[in-house]
This record gives structure tokens, sequence and C-alpha cells, in this order.
């Protein structure tokens, strides 16, 4: 093993500080934005979604390149839709895939002009791809590509023609990659997603690093000269804590990552488990999710599917020779070319694994060391020349450590000369080592009482914690501001919040040397006595104190959060205690011969996190006063909290969820500030105080799955309550509603033995969201429902016994969403019509239904319609024409999904009478009664699927358009002879009832040769509609038409210049598969 030696570490001055954190995700360096997709791929369907493209997809998500394909599955309208449009906004890259017929298209042309005015106008990336198309035709519309682009219609779109060529001609001009004739498309592919990656996905993807380096190219080149070398697989860089190695190695991770097949970066490995090192590890780089059991299986799973892949592994901050042993037991595990880079403060690890090469890295030279000083000092690269000797003192002090430096001159900034002398005397020793410890605890000694508070518990408790989770447990222990204490904690480099990651949250972090110094701070209140300490964090400290009661006022805050432990508690363990204020111990604690209960709980306590303790019941005597949390869940042995009334004037959230054996509740009219109550899954609990309802401040209520709940308080006046949730129990009544309770949005009642909703339901004026599936005992809904105007959801799926929907006088602008899916309505009113802001309607299996109303066809935004399972339903109603204020006939406009199935319609002439020509794709008119379609099937250009499987006396299909699918197993009156269309396009179209015993058939009408669906076999038993329905569509190759099974939520748009409210419904182009609720 040889040695490379550095002169100097690289720093800047924030870097240091954020080394070591325990995970680093990826940040965006263009302008810090943040994208819901890496790329945005635009295609023409009918060209290459089942090959080239669908390969090119794959292969991108295989990559880790999180992509978003226009799968054609979103309805189309004239203009591309609000979807499309927001995925093309959110993306950081668009390919285009221009092929033979992309310019046919419309709607491509429409996506491309989007794309490059994101490319002007948001500095968004562009690619294109040229399949089997010249870039000169796309540039000039020339060649078959023109012919193509000549199809639309020249009159019909003479004001978009000119920016559509132009929008060809600009992306014709930019790079992209050409497919030649002869070529393997998956080496095409290959490189097209290589060249992506290094390009475009790497550079805008990279680990935080340093705003300001000083010196690091240099360190970057030496430890790459090293990885370049074909004999070294495995290179160590090593070095004291703070001395920057982490951030070399995210620099030289960031700088070479795009050459390999997979990358991974572990961080903070000394505080990780092997376990989740290896899931780690192994999601990283296979890009698969797997759970690790053991040890050994996660070596066995490393070798298995890494040994052919070529990879860049770093290990960050190893600090025993088990961690390499067991992610990296040998270079041979990974594939040719695999570099592995691992970062140690001891270098005997390296040794022991026969790491190739070790890079050590020095301390700062006397220049690098002054001005990374000085830009914490003083914001600035050089000193004031009347600061000149103070700093060169400061940075004899630091000896050359870029954390110590960095610390250091954070505490001087701003401050006078005369402390400035005071703090550097109070530095000289003779121990270099204690030196270095007394600078980084020179900020430490200057914080306030509450903000060292702030900092003990973030370095013994909440390191790598969420922001977001610590801050209202550090409010509730002191009486600063988490903002401010966060704040000057971070202005003191004592700690960084890591915001690179927006998608849980930011975190805090903290270097390790300052992290030890913490708890070395701690550890020194006591050294041999761990119950003299303010603060436990190890197993064994915890362990000691609950076992054996050795405890003393001195503790403030105790942690366990270590799996499988097994402690011997007893009622004494907290009796000593009298100055806790926080326990959060593990919920995978095993309690050893644990009976009774605990007999005493600190006065003082602020935060109280213990699920699944062992209590039956608190102390009688516990009254705190100032206690914020209080989370029990799971714990299955307590049968009440406390008897009678207590004051917890400070508690803000309960959370009681599973206490299966909690019978009743205490009063809760001492908890006057409770903003969040679970009691879900409290299966043993019958009632619900009175008091509950009286609780002015509670936002948030969750009585869920509570089996045997019968009583409820009786009125409820919760000022500021927006979501109530008491499904899945026995209540038989919902309260009667105050007048003040007006903040209520979602309002959850299903599953539950209601029999009528109370009258004062009107009086929740911001309700938007109502659930009362499975009701079955719900007879009617309040018949002056339509006062609740501002809501956008209503679901009574599964209401059998309801036999009306009231009339809806008024114009309600917001209700979307709207299921009566297995209730007993017999008609709807012609007032319907008044549910102007309607997309969604489901009345599946709504089996007495007879008929519609004729307003129906009004709905000039419904886009969903259902009528699956209705047997009754004989006849659509006569279309009366509708006319909207510009006098146009308008019926259904929107209408994209239609669904009959099991009807017992005759006819579907209703069809003639419909304007959703452009925008319907999906149409199930399956085991209905008809004989004959109608001859304008044609018209609706724009149709993907047809359903007819079932229709046994159907006799003959008409025309229908270019690229429709159609299933048309049971069928037995359809004959050859009665579809040419068919018969001239596929020759292999067979009559199911004649030529072949499977009766299932699926047609492919597109212009260019699809692949057939394989044919599906009914079972010998007639299916039900939900599994007929389940069998025909969820079996295709392509996915299933999204339908939106769970109540929209509402979001502002902007509308003629003014803000209103409307319905934003679950994502219609996700690709995966969601079976809808009964028959569609």
């Amino acid at each position: 093993m040889q040695q490379s030696k550095q002169n100097m570490a690289s720093l800047n001055y924030e870097a240091a500080a954020s080394s070591s954190s325990s995970s680093l995700p990826l940040s965006p360096t263009d302008h810090q934005k943040h994208y819901t997709y890496e790329v945005f791929l635009s295609f023409r369907g009918e060209d290459t979604r089942f090959n080239f493209t669908d390969h090119l997809y794959t292969a991108l998500c295989q990559r880790g390149i999180e992509t978003f394909r226009d799968d054609d599955k979103l309805p189309r309208g004239e203009d591309v839709s609000q979807e499309l449009l927001k995925a093309i906004e959110e993306s950081r890259v668009s390919i285009v895939v221009f092929s033979q017929n992309y310019a046919s298209s419309r709607w491509c042309l429409d996506e491309l002009v989007k794309i490059l005015d994101c490319r002007k106008s948001k500095g968004q990336k562009f690619r294109a791809v040229f399949y089997k198309v010249a870039p000169s035709d796309v540039r000039h519309q020339t060649g078959a590509f023109g012919d193509a682009f000549a199809k639309i219609d020249q009159c019909k779109y003479k004001d978009s023609i000119g920016k559509w060529s132009e929008a060809l001609e600009e992306a014709a001009n930019l790079s992209g990659w050409t497919f030649e004739e002869g070529r393997y498309e998956t080496e095409f592919i290959k490189e097209i997603v290589e060249d992506l990656f290094a390009q475009v996905i790497n550079p805008s993807c990279e680990l935080h690093v340093a705003e300001r380096p000083i010196g690091l190219g240099s360190c970057r080149q030496e430890v790459n000269k090293l990885l370049d070398a074909k004999e070294n697989n495995m290179v160590g860089i090593w070095g004291p804590g703070g001395i920057g190695k982490t951030t070399i190695v995210k620099d030289v991770f960031n700088s070479i990552r795009h050459k390999f097949e997979g990358s991974c970066f572990l961080a903070d490995v000394r505080s990780k488990g092997i376990t989740h090192l290896q899931e780690t590890l192994l999601s990283h780089l296979s890009l698969i999710s797997l759970n690790v059991h053991s040890v050994d299986e996660g070596l066995s799973f490393i070798k298995i599917r890494m040994r052919h892949k070529k990879v860049l592994l770093i290990i960050d901050d190893v600090s025993h020779s088990s961690q390499l042993q067991n992610l990296v037991p040998s270079p041979d595990c990974f594939g040719s070319g695999s570099k592995i880079l691992i970062t140690t403060r001891d270098k005997r690890w390296l040794i022991a694994h026969q790491v190739d090469e070790v890079y050590e890295v020095k301390m700062l030279n006397d220049r690098h060391a002054l001005e990374l000083f000085s830009l914490n000092a003083f914001k600035r690269n050089r000193p004031p020349s009347d600061y000149l000797e103070l700093a060169q003192h400061a940075v004899r002090y630091a000896q050359g450590l870029p954390l110590a430096l960095i610390v250091l001159g954070s505490h001087l900034f701003r401050r006078s000369r005369e402390e400035w002398e005071a703090t550097l005397y109070s530095c000289r020793g003779e121990d270099p080592h204690k030196e270095i410890r007394d600078i980084l605890k020179i900020s430490y000694d200057a914080l306030g009482v509450d903000l060292k508070g702030y900092f003990l518990d973030i370095a013994c408790f909440f390191k790598g914690k969420l922001v977001d989770d610590v801050k209202p447990i550090l409010e509730a222990c002191y009486d600063l501001k988490s903002v401010i204490g966060i704040k000057q904690l971070q202005e003191k480099a004592l700690i960084r919040i890591d915001d690179e990651n927006n998608y849980f949250g930011d975190r805090i972090w903290m270097h390790d040397l300052i992290e030890e110094m913490g708890k070395n701070i701690v550890y020194q209140e006591s050294p041999d006595e761990s119950g003299e300490r303010s603060r436990l964090w190890s197993k064994e400290d915890v362990n000691e104190v609950l076992t054996n009661n050795t405890g003393t006022n001195k503790v403030r805050g105790i942690q366990h959060q270590w799996p499988s432990s097994m402690i011997s508690l007893n009622a004494k363990s907290f009796s000593e205690m009298k100055k806790l204020r926080y326990i959060s111990i593990s919920e995978y604690m095993k309690y050893e011969c644990f009976s009774g209960d605990i007999d005493y709980l600190s006065k003082q306590l602020r935060w109280l996190d213990w699920p699944k303790c062992p209590l039956q019941s608190f102390p009688s005597d516990f009254h705190a006063n100032r206690l914020v949390n209080l989370d029990i869940s799971g714990s299955y042995r307590i049968t009440q909290l406390w008897e009678g009334r207590k004051n917890f004037s400070s508690l803000i959230h309960m959370n009681l969820n599973g206490c299966t054996s909690l019978k009743e509740l205490p009063d809760f009219s001492g908890i006057p500030n409770l903003k969040e109550l679970d009691l879900s899954e409290c299966t043993s609990l019958v009632k619900v105080p009175d008091s509950v309802g009286l609780l002015d401040k509670l936002i948030t209520l969750n009585v869920d799955c509570c089996s045997n709940l019968i009583m409820f308080p009786r009125k409820i006046n919760l000022k500021s309550v927006e979501t109530i949730s008491i499904s899945y129990c026995k209540l038989e009544e919902f309260s009667e509603v105050g007048e003040e309770m007006v903040s209520l949005r979602s309002l959850m009642l299903s599953r539950t033995y209601i029999k009528e909703l109370h009258p004062s339901i009107t009086r929740l004026i911001r309700l938007e969201e109502l659930d009362l599936e499975g009701i079955q005992n719900l007879t009617t809904l309040p018949y002056d429902i339509y006062e609740l105007h501002n809501l956008v959801s209503l679901n009574a799926s599964g209401c059998s016994k309801l036999a009306t929907f009231p009339k809806i006088p008024v114009k309600m602008d917001f209700l979307g969403w709207l299921s009566l899916e297995g209730s007993d309505i017999r008609e709807l009113d012609e007032s319907i019509e008044n549910l102007i802001g309607l997309e969604y309607l489901n009345l599946t299996d709504c089996k007495n239904l007879t008929t519609l109303p004729c307003s129906i066809y009004g709905l000039q935004n419904l886009g969903e319609l259902h009528l699956g399972g209705c047997s009754k339903l004989a006849r659509f109603p006569t279309n009366t024409k509708i006319l909207n204020v510009d006098g146009c006939s308008l019926s259904l406009p929107k209408l994209w999904k239609l669904s009959t199935v099991g009807c017992s319609l005759s006819d579907c002439d209703f069809l003639m009478t419909l304007d959703c020509w452009e925008t319907l794709r999906y149409l199930r008119l399956a085991m209905n009664n008809f004989v004959s379609l109608p001859a304008c099937l044609t018209k609706f250009v724009n149709l993907q699927w047809l359903d007819l499987e079932g229709c046994k006396r159907l006799r003959g299909i008409p025309e229908l358009p270019p690229n429709v699918e159609v299933s048309t197993m049971g069928c037995e009156s359809l004959h050859r002879s009665s579809t040419p269309l068919l018969e001239e396009r596929f020759s292999t179209l067979t009559n199911p009832s004649i030529e072949e015993p499977t009766p299932s058939s699926w047609l492919s009408l597109s212009s260019e040769p699809i692949p057939i669906h394989p044919k599906r076999h009914r079972s010998a038993e007639e299916p039900s509609l939900a599994s007929l329905a389940e069998s025909s569509w969820l079996s295709l190759s392509l996915s299933t038409e999204p339908t939106p099974v769970n109540p929209p939520k509402r979001q502002r748009t902007a509308v003629g210049g003014q803000e209103s409210m409307v319905p934003m419904f679950p994502d219609l182009h996700s690709t995966a598969s969601t079976p809808s609720r009964g028959t569609n």
C-alpha cells in the first residue's frame, strides 16, 4: 500500500461545518430550482409508443432519472391539457422524439412550442432525438416528415401553422441525437441516457460542496489521479476530524460520477447500522429497494447484484473494520472499472483492508488558513490591516484545522478588539488537541442559558432530525423561540440547516467534532455517574439509570432509540428525576418483568413521546402543566389516562392511537389549547366525552376505527377544527353543529351506523369534503345540502338505503366529485344541471336507477360518467339541446370517459347528440342489448378504447376512428362479414362464436401495425361486473385508464384576472394502473 500526501486541505468557510452529515441528498445547482421531473418525454404515440420510446423511457427510469412520459392517456381537447403544460414546466430537461408522423399531431406541436418557450423563459434544457428522420427534414418540413406536417388542416389552424413551423426549425438547430439505420437501438438508447446523465442530470444534481472553495481543485486532481490508476480500485482519504475529508470526496464524487453505471455516497458511516448501509448501497446502485434482514444477507446481495456493474462508491467516516468488511469485502464484488473511495480518521482500518492507496489530508497552510479565517471573521478574503496581527494569532491557534478556523472566525465576527484579545488569550495552552477543543468550546461558552440548552439537545438528541420536528420540542423546553435560537446557532457555525432535499423537509446537521464536544460537555458533568448528567442518550446509560433507579434531579432529557433493547423498568424508575423535561423512548423497547405502574413523572415534563409504553394509568399526582406533547400510541395496557379533571393548559398534541384497552377518556375541559387529538383504533372506547366538543383550539380530530364507539358529544362547537374523521365505528347519530363551527373543511363519517345527518350540518360553510361511504343505514341527505357552497366532493357510495338525492335549486360552483355508487337512488332530479362544476359522477351499481334527467346533458364540465351495473337503466333521456351564452349547442362537451357496462340499453343513439367529439377517450358499452352501433362513432376522433364485451346481440361494427382498440369478447352475434373494415385491416380477425372456442378478440385499428393483445378466456362461471371489469381492463399491456376514486382537492386559479376556487383532481397522467371501484 502506497501513500500520497497533500500539503493542504481545502474547504470553504461553511463546508467544514457540514462535513460528516448522515445523508447527502443531491441538490440542484442551476439557480437552486426544484423540479418534479428530471425529464419530460414528448413523442408521437402511433410511431414509437410501443417500441423505441418505451425502451428509452425504461432505460431512463433504470438509470434513476425521474421521467414524465406523455402517454396519450389524458383527454385531448383543442389545446394541450393543463396537466401536460404543468409537467413540462416542472421538468429539468425535455426530450422530443421526432419521428415520421410527429408533425401530423397538433398536440405534439403545441407541446414543442411550450417546451421551447420554457427553454427561453425558464432556462430549461432541451434535447432532440431524430428517430428515422433527418434533422434537415424536421428543419425545413420536407420529405415524409413534411408530408405529415401537411396533413394538418391549414385553414382551421392557420394562426398556428407559422409558429409550429418556426418551432420545428428552432428545435432541429439545437443539439440532439440522430438514429442511423443499421445501428442497434439498444446502443443508441444507452448513448442517449449516458450523455444526458453526464451533460444535464449529473451537473444539475450535485452534492453541496462549497460556495467559495479554497484550493479544492488541487485536492480533487490529486485524488482523481490516484483513482485513474488502473491498479487502484480502492483509495483511502485519511486525516483528523474537521480537516475536510468529506468536502474533498464530495467534490470528487461530483466530478466523476457520470463515468459510472451507478454511484452511491454512504455518509456518516460511523453512526449507521450495517444493514441500513447495505440497504442504501443496494438501492442506490441497483435502483431496487431491498429489505436486508441480516448483515450476512446484505453481503450476499452485494456480491450477487454488484459483480457486473461498474460503480463509484464513497464510504465516508469509517470508524471500524467491520464496516468495510461488510460493505466492500473485496473490490471483486463490483464490476470491472469500479472505484471505491473511503474516508477515515484512523489509518488502521485502511491498512487492515488492504486499500490500494492512501491520500493524507494535511492542515491548511498559513495563506489558505488566513483566507478561510477571514471569510468567517470579516466576510472578506483578507483581514483589515489593523486586525492582521490578531488574525495571524488566531490562525496559529487553530493550527490549520478548517473547522477550528470556521468556528473561531464566526465567533469573533463583529466583536471588539478587546473581545478578540480576551478570546485569543483563553486559547493559549500546551496541549495542541486541547487548544482545538477549547477553540470549538469558545462559541459554546458565549451562549446564553437557553441557547446552550438548544445546542446540547441538538448534539445529544436531534442531529440529523427534521427541523419542523425539532422546533416544537425546543420551544416546549425553553423560553427562547426556535426560529431565533436555531438561527443564532447557525450564525456561530455550530449547526447547519440542510435544505438540499425539500421532499421531507430541512434537517439539522452538526459536524462530528462539534457533536463530540457537546456530548463531552454533558459527559464531564459527571464522568462516573450517568444519573448525574443532564442528558442521557446512549443505550447503556439509559438502561443503567432506568434499571437501577440512579437518575437524579440533574437529568433533563432521556432519549432511547435503540431497537430490541430489554430493560427492567420498575415503579421507581423516574422517582428522583424531578426536573425531567423530555422523554423519547423507542416503541421497540422491551420491558422485562414489568408490572404495576410508574409512581412518579416529573411535573416539569414538556415532551412525552413513549409509544407502546407499559403504563396502565398515569400517576395520580401527575400534573405537568407545561406538557406540550403526549404520545403513547400503541400502549395496549393503558385503560385510563387519569382520574377526574387535570389542568394541562400547554398540551397541544395528544396521540392515543392504538390504545386498544383504553375504555374511557377524562374531562378535557382542562386541556383548552389542544390542537391535535388522535383516538383512532381505540377499540375499547365507547364514548367521547362532551368536553371534547368544546375545544376551541382543536384543529384535527381522528376517531377512526374505534369499533365499539357509540356515543359522541351531542353538540360540537369546535371553532378551529378543520378535519374530523369518525369512520368505522358504531355511531348512530352525529352531533348538532354549533353556529361558530365555521372552519371545518373535511368531515369523514364512512362505515358508521348513522341514519340521518343533523340539519345543522349546513352551518359548515367552509366544508369541502364530505365522506359518507358505506353508511348502510343512511336514508336521506339534508334537503338543503346545496347551502354547503364550498363543497368539492361528496362520497355517498355504498349507502344502500339512500333512495333520493336532494334537489339543487341554486348553482353549486365547486362540487366536482359526486359518487352515489351502490346506493338505492331511483332517479336524479332535473336540477342536477345546477352542479355546474361537476367533473366526476359515479352511479355505478345503482340497481334501481331507471332513468336519467334530460338536464344531465347540460353538465358542461363533466369529464367522467359511470353507470356500470345500473341494470334497470334501459334508455338514455332525449337530448334537448342546451344553449350556452354564445348560443352554441353543447351536450357534455368535456366528457372523456363514459361507462354503461351491464345496463339494459337497447340502443346508443344518444351518442349522436353529444358534443365531446374530440375529448371522449374511453367508451365502455359492454354487456348491453345493442344490435348495432351508430355511424357517429367515427367522429370521436381521439377515442382510444371501445369496450363491447358481452354485447351478445351486436351484429356489426361501423367505421371507427383510426387509433381505437376494441374489445369484442362474448359478442356472439358479431360476424366477419359485418365488419369489412376490420376484415380488410386484420386478416387474423375471427368470429369467436364460429371459428374458435375462445370467445375473445382484441382488435387494434391503428394505421400502423400494433401488437394484438393476447386473448383472454372467460371462466366457466359467469363473472361479476367488478371481476369482468378487472379481467378485461387491468390485463392490458397498456396501463388502465385512470379513474379518480379519491375525492379531489381544491386549488385556486386565476380566471379572467380574478382568483377563484376550482376542483383539483388526482393526476390523470399517472402510468400506474388504478382499478376503479365497482364497474366503470
